[in-house]
């Protein structure tokens, strides 16, 4: 237990290093080849902190009675992004202006666009599977083929720059995409000790794995969206966060369930996840409104927060009950 424990901790570790260094690469590739903030948030940095979801699912599902963690994992991922990272986020803004109780969400039209699409789509396929009852094979392809589409519709959308800017950055692009590559192969390898390290702490205890994959995995693995996002507040770019968080839940909901469907070997029971599709609706719910509402206190960062604490209550709560 001892050793599984502390293999799940350093790998959560090296999970936050190499994503960043994962990101921060991207980051830099998106400006070599032109592509604008809402872009580089929403997809970019978005994909590169689901690659830690990715990888967790991926290794999930190679053992069937895994699975449980790959569904578990993707819908506790998107709470904790919404409830956890951006109510953080928005107490960072809040306390970074103590005489201002509340700030304007300044987006622009595409960017608002692209926000309220992917938190639709994060919101209608949870909802969509719950009232099917199951999910298979055919309905990852659907998912997969759904952020394939979205992806080509984004990136028609990227950003003229002058030529000549681009050519003499590009010295570097091959360098950058061979560190992200590289990085982006060690978040995988790490995915896989945090799979076999969970479900082993789960089933000695005697916690569900589905319980595990919705708390413990899905909160180590949101840990680089979390960083990514508070150190993008920090530095005075909320939209960027906002893209980030957003993007995940997007491309956790569509690529990595998606995916994992398509490799998993049985049909998944999506009435198991019930409480998970609720609570991720209600998350979603409220950030559709203060997006909508534009103006935005420390009110709700708290409720947010309070969110993802009543959704850890239930979860173990109806787990020892």
């Amino acid at each position: 237990m001892i050793g599984n424990v502390s293999v799940l901790l350093i790998s959560f570790g090296i999970l936050i290093v190499a994503s960043d260094f994962t990101i921060g690469n991207a980051i830099k590739i998106s400006e070599m080849t032109g592509f604008g903030k809402t872009i580089v948030g929403f997809v970019l940095v978005g994909f590169s902190t689901s690659l830690a979801n990715l990888s967790v699912s991926f290794f999930a599902i190679i053992n069937p009675e895994n699975v449980g963690i790959a569904v578990g994992n993707v819908l506790g991922s998107n709470i904790v992004n919404i409830a956890l990272t951006l109510g953080v986020c928005i107490l960072f803004v809040v306390l970074k202006r103590p005489r201002y109780p509340s700030f304007v969400l300044t987006l622009a039209k595409e960017e608002m666009g692209s926000l309220n699409f992917g938190l639709f789509i994060a919101s209608i396929i949870p909802l969509s599977l719950l009232y099917i009852g199951y999910a298979s094979r055919f309905v990852g392809i659907i998912l997969v083929s759904i952020f394939v589409f979205s992806m080509a519709q984004i990136g028609r959308k990227r950003s003229k720059r002058e030529e000549a800017v681009v050519s003499v950055e590009r010295s570097g692009l091959r360098r950058r995409v061979s560190f992200a590559l590289a990085s982006a192969i060690a978040v995988v390898i790490v995915g896989f000790f945090i799979v076999e390290s969970s479900s082993f702490i789960a089933t000695s205890v005697g916690v569900p794995p589905v319980i595990i994959g919705a708390t413990a995995v899905a909160f180590g693995t949101s840990l680089p969206a979390f960083f990514a996002s508070t150190s993008s507040v920090r530095r005075g770019h909320l939209s960027l966060a906002m893209g980030n968080i957003i993007g995940e839940c997007f491309i956790n909901i569509t690529l990595i369930l998606g995916v994992a469907l398509m490799a998993s070997f049985s049909t998944v029971n999506i009435a198991a996840f019930s409480n998970l599709v609720l609570f991720s609706l209600i998350t979603n719910l409220f950030l559709w409104f203060f997006l909508s509402n534009e103006r935005i206190s420390w009110r709700e960062g708290a409720l947010l927060l309070f969110l993802y604490a009543v959704f850890l209550v239930v979860s173990f709560g109806g787990y020892r009950g």
